[in-house]
């Protein structure tokens, strides 16, 4: 029996994924750094515009790259006070909105993480959502040693998810700021109250929902009906995603659905949830809402009719349709 043969296959993969890395680090440094266009890198490395394209899109999209833009415009900047005034927040940040939701998303990213690495102080306790948006800040994030951080996760997580769990989003913020890491070892949704009630009484979690409640600071988003990952791969159910929508849902924030003035919903989902409150949120002094693009709009507007972010990071598009609507706040 040859026992060799598993490790040389490992090898092999770990070789790729290593030139993989090598030929991303090559291009983005001739690009951002030599200056060089596509097309001359392209030539360099033996290969066409197409894939040094997708080589700096990898580059971004695993953090090797962090993009910092030392400027503001003038209408994001106009549309932030606006924003502050009409909704009453302590702070709002506005960036162009993307050619995509792709584009938006890393562009939100990037400004939530411009204003948190001003914000986050020593001492305190980050309580942290998730999803693909949570994702993007981190990755724009500046890894930095913080004194006597701890981040707590502040809802339960999926047993299903591709890429994109509590775990992952705690555990990496804890790395980037050196940071004492506390998670929720539950679900976000149980089979029933009794269920919930009972988790929360279990020591471990009850630690963590106590050390979530009292965070100094929350980051966040909240997803709507129709891509949330809450709905995607949580609930994956188009019945129970109608009665949701019957019930007057616009989305989720921490995984409580809200209706179109941000208040949770009266339906069942809602007392099998294993996160903080949106009670329990709207209490935390610091709030952070990273939430932008066309589908997110609905629950977005619930969110800041709901009181629940005092800083909201969005995109140019999204803060001009909150902004200009009538009734936009209640």
């Amino acid at each position: 029996m040859n026992k060799s043969a598993p490790p040389a296959v490992t090898s092999l993969a770990e070789s790729y994924v290593d030139m993989e890395e090598e030929l991303q680090a090559r291009v983005a440094w001739h690009y951002y750094v030599g200056n060089l266009t596509q097309q001359e890198i392209a030539q360099r490395i033996g290969s066409n515009r197409v894939r040094v394209n997708r080589l700096l899109a990898a580059s971004r999209e695993s953090g090797m790259v962090q993009i910092t833009i030392n400027s503001r415009m003038a209408p994001c900047v106009a549309l932030e006070e606006a924003l502050v005034k009409r909704f009453g927040l302590e702070a709002a940040v506005v960036v162009p909105t993307g050619a995509d939701i792709e584009a938006t998303r890393s562009a939100l990213g990037i400004g939530a993480a411009g204003y948190l690495s001003q914000r986050i102080e020593a001492g305190q306790t980050v309580g942290l959502g998730w999803g693909r948006t949570i994702r993007a800040v981190l990755r724009a994030l500046p890894q930095r040693a913080y004194k006597r951080v701890s981040a707590v996760s502040l809802q339960g997580g999926l047993s299903h998810c591709p890429s994109i769990n509590t775990f992952d989003i705690v555990s990496d913020f804890a790395n980037l700021c050196q940071a004492d890491g506390f998670l929720f070892a539950a679900p976000i949704h149980v089979s029933s109250q009794k269920v919930r009630d009972m988790l929360l009484q279990e020591d471990a979690v009850r630690e963590t929902y106590d050390r979530a409640r009292r965070a100094d600071l929350a980051l966040l988003t909240c997803g709507d009906l129709a891509e949330s990952l809450v709905v995607t791969y949580g609930i994956n159910n188009a019945d129970q995603v109608r009665a949701l929508k019957n019930a007057g849902a616009v989305g989720d924030m921490l995984g409580h659905f809200m209706d179109a003035d941000g208040e949770a919903i009266d339906h069942p989902l809602n007392r099998r949830t294993v996160a903080i409150t949106l009670d329990d949120l709207r209490r935390i002094r610091h709030v952070v809402l990273v939430s932008g693009g066309a589908n997110k709009f609905d629950v977005t507007r619930a969110a800041l009719r709901g009181r629940y972010p005092s800083v909201l990071v969005t995109d140019e598009e999204t803060a001009r349709r909150l902004c200009d609507e009538a009734g936009g706040a209640r």
